[in-house]
């Protein structure tokens, strides 16, 4: 297809500035995406003797309230890094489940009674 030898219109002066500004917007660096803070948003699946389990870790930074641990009765101030689960096998379902879901120290997790994997 042939070209046109007529000249391109002029644009107003507020898309060009827009585009300009666009063009900024995309040239900026890409900050850096902090993946251990994403990887901990996701949920792992556990089996054990005491069933099926869904843990997500929460990071010091995102610890922003009191909970109580019910592994060892002690709260869990904000700012410690904890474990929140819930069960996946729950007999009323999962919206029941994550409902029901409990703030965990890690270690009281790792030892609570029913722990042990599944065989």
């Amino acid at each position: 297809m042939p070209r046109s030898n007529r000249p391109r219109r002029q644009l107003p002066a507020s898309s060009t500035a827009a585009g300009r500004n666009a063009r900024r917007k995309w040239a900026a660096p890409v900050p850096e995406i902090d993946l251990e803070r994403s990887r901990a948003g996701l949920p792992q699946h556990e089996s054990a003797s005491d069933g099926e389990w869904s843990v997500r870790r929460i990071t010091a930074r995102n610890a922003a309230k009191d909970y109580r641990c019910p592994g060892c009765g002690q709260v869990i101030p904000p700012g410690i890094e904890h474990l929140v689960v819930w069960q996946e096998d729950s007999l009323f379902g999962r919206q029941s489940a994550v409902e029901d879901r409990r703030h965990w120290h890690a270690r009281c997790w790792r030892t609570r009674p029913g722990s042990a994997p599944r065989r």
